[in-house]
């Protein structure tokens, strides 16, 4: 497949310069933003957020329908050069210093290492910033300048808002016959789309969940877009798309967001409690008995239509640890009432990773209700979230992922061009592994494992550590990695 023009996120303006055979690849000087049609609110930023070729194969391992192996690449494609860059809109929180921004792959490309990443000010102004983490609940990543002071406050306010305003969503969009320049120099500017507020979703607080922006023009390079009022105020993030309506994330879940990762100074993970379940609501008293309530309770039951029952656990979970089975109904969570998967889902949001939470729950075998209490865990968002086992290459009996390390096949075209034979490119080596104490390195190119080609070995008995024969810069290398115990 071919990567470089991949789109990933928002829109693709930066293109690799093809660079001369056995040249270094010119210096890179900081980004240029044209500010012929910057937004009026000094909130609205511009992120330029560039990838290498190592961090894009790893996003396509990562992606919904994953890429094993590389047959054919751009002639101009480099490893450790940029071959995409993101051009995303961004907002500057009420300090001047702390940027929130919808980066889908951040918890990817990001850790360990610092990104390659910019924040360009409403002037013009390249402004650089450090990544401090993602607020999985909304899905925004939370930035900080490293000058203060080097934007103006300016408060963000709980606006409200009301089905049938005017709005504007600014984003970034190529300037006509946008091109990159050698040394990377990069042409965009802020567009805007005129739009109206749909629907507006209030949470079971009383406070605005979410709402809708309709219009014909909006696409999916409009996610991440600051949507702002008539009056020029913030109003919200666009975080999906529906068609031509685009979902926001109000004011005050930004700020939240903002909060809990400045808290941490990481990343902060989503409430988890492991189950599925369905509102009683929109259950049928049939279903419901077939999950072993008998009928006079069944139909008492649905009468009320409140609560979520568990359709199943999963295993080893907080739900599993407290005892809640398939069949159970919640019917409130800290003594707030249940009656639909949003609710639910709010309220375990405002608990919290890590929180202790009080459910109030119906049991078919148990004649009157029972308060139980549960620890909530947490993870990342399931976009962030990847289970790379059924992915992992070398599968006989042997797991580069165990070890620590995330690999991508290159055929023998392709490795070829990258000045090696066919085997594993290792796109992602955790630290703190043996393999990455060994001195195991992205874009390193495994060849064969104890003597063996890498589509040949077979772990027949436990070892102590593993040969690995690499090529390193076209050159020959044996890295010794000692096994990582589970």
């Amino acid at each position: 497949m071919t990567l470089v023009g991949t789109l990933l996120c928002f829109a693709v303006l930066f293109a690799q310069e093809p660079t001369p055979p056995k040249k270094p690849a010119p210096p890179r000087r900081p980004a240029r933003v044209s500010v012929d049609k910057l937004a009026t609110t000094p909130q609205v930023v511009t992120i330029i957020h560039r990838l290498n070729g190592l961090k894009m194969f790893r996003l396509l391992l990562r992606s919904e329908e994953p890429v094993q192996s590389i047959a054919a690449l751009d002639s101009a494609f480099s490893l450790m050069n940029d071959v995409h860059t993101n051009v995303i809109a961004g907002l500057a929180m009420d300090d001047g210093e702390t940027i929130a921004a919808w980066l889908p792959e951040a918890e990817v490309e990001f850790a360990p290492n610092e990104p390659d990443i910019s924040v360009i000010g409403p002037d013009g102004k390249r402004l650089d910033a450090k990544y401090i983490g993602l607020d999985a609940a909304t899905g925004l990543s939370i930035l900080k300048l490293t000058d203060k002071n080097a934007l103006p406050p300016s408060p963000i306010k709980d606006q409200r808002v009301s089905a049938g305003e005017n709005v504007v969503v600014f984003g970034p969009e190529p300037v006509t016959k946008a091109r990159a320049l050698v040394g990377g120099n990069l042409y965009v500017r802020m567009g805007a789309i005129q739009g109206r507020i749909k629907d507006v979703l209030t949470a079971p607080s009383g406070e605005v969940a979410k709402f809708k922006i309709a219009s014909p023009r909006f696409s999916r390079v409009n996610v991440g877009g600051v949507a702002v009022n008539d009056a020029g105020e913030m109003i919200g993030i666009v975080d999906g798309l529906e068609g031509s309506d685009a979902t926001i994330l109000p004011a005050a879940l930004i700020k939240r967001a903002a909060q809990r990762v400045l808290e941490q100074q990481a990343s902060v993970p989503r409430p988890w409690l492991g189950v599925k379940g369905e509102a009683v609501s929109a259950l049928k008293l049939e279903q419901i008995l077939n999950h072993g309530w008998e009928m006079k309770r069944a139909a008492d039951l649905a009468g009320k239509h409140r609560g979520i029952m568990l359709t199943s656990i999963v295993p080893g979970s907080p739900a599993a640890r407290a005892a809640l089975r398939a069949g159970d109904v919640i019917l409130k969570v800290d003594d707030k009432e249940i009656e639909n998967a949003d609710d639910f889902t709010w309220w375990l949001d405002q608990a919290g990773p890590s929180s202790f939470v009080e459910f109030t729950v119906a049991r078919p075998d148990r004649p009157s209700e029972e308060p139980l209490n549960v620890k909530l865990s947490g993870r990342l968002d399931p976009a962030f979230s990847f289970d790379l086992r059924n992915r992992d290459i070398t599968t006989n009996g042997f797991s580069l992922i165990d070890q620590g390390v995330e690999t991508i096949a290159l055929k023998p075209p392709v490795a070829s061009q990258l000045g090696t034979t066919a085997g594993l490119l290792v796109v992602y080596v955790e630290p703190q592994t043996p393999a990455f104490e060994a001195g195991l390195q992205p874009g390193d190119v495994i060849q064969s494992i104890d003597g063996k080609p890498v589509s040949d070995f077979k772990l027949a008995t436990p070892r102590a550590s593993f040969k690995f024969d690499i090529v390193r810069n076209k050159q020959k290398l044996v890295v010794t990695v000692p096994t990582k115990k589970k």
